[in-house]
């Protein structure tokens, strides 16, 4: 049975990104990029709601000032099967599926079907799966910025937590795992 992370950078003011769209902060450092390679080498597959997963449609094209990081993340990421949660995309890219309708009853089977972690991405998806109580997992990557106002961590839903782990990633990131109360 899978287990569902919601993981994603965070400003210490609790924020993904501003009003604008931009996702919080700047490049993360080689520790916390080698930090993202490795979770996503040990997950199963990835949820992703339309405007996350439009951004990490950056990684199906190889750049040429990619670095040798900067690839093996996009084969990784490549090779991840997604789905992809939303209401207006008629298609998806490369082993990706559509997610749309029912969609607890949808998310529900994948984490009956699929071993290991599931990786959701997007603060409002991450929000209605907490509303759904789906996510097993909140997986914070604070990072040395604050940006005053944008879309939280927490959208909607703000549900009890227990910690269960702390560790610095690099000199200015702090990985904090909780699970539901």
């Amino acid at each position: 049975m899978g287990k569902l992370i919601l993981g994603m950078n965070v400003s210490v003011d609790g924020y993904v990104d501003d009003h604008g769209g931009n996702l919080v902060m700047q490049a993360p450092s080689p520790e916390h990029f080698r930090y993202w390679i490795e979770t996503l080498r040990g997950h199963g597959g990835a949820i992703y709601g339309r405007r996350m997963y439009e951004v990490m449609r950056y990684w199906d094209t190889d750049q040429d000032s990619w670095d040798d990081a900067l690839r093996e993340f996009a084969v990784l990421w490549r090779g991840l099967p997604k789905w992809v949660v939303s209401s207006t995309l008629k298609e998806v890219g490369p082993n990706a599926t559509l997610i749309s309708g029912d969609i607890e009853a949808q998310v529900r089977d994948l984490k009956n079907r699929i071993d290991g972690t599931l990786s959701v991405s997007g603060p409002q998806l991450a929000g209605l799966m907490t509303e759904l109580g789906l996510i097993d997992e909140y997986h914070l990557h604070v990072r040395p910025f604050v940006l005053g106002e944008g879309k939280p961590f927490f959208h909607g839903a703000r549900p009890p937590l227990r910690l269960l782990s702390s560790h610095q990633i690099d000199p200015n990131t702090l990985h904090l795992a909780y699970a539901p109360a």
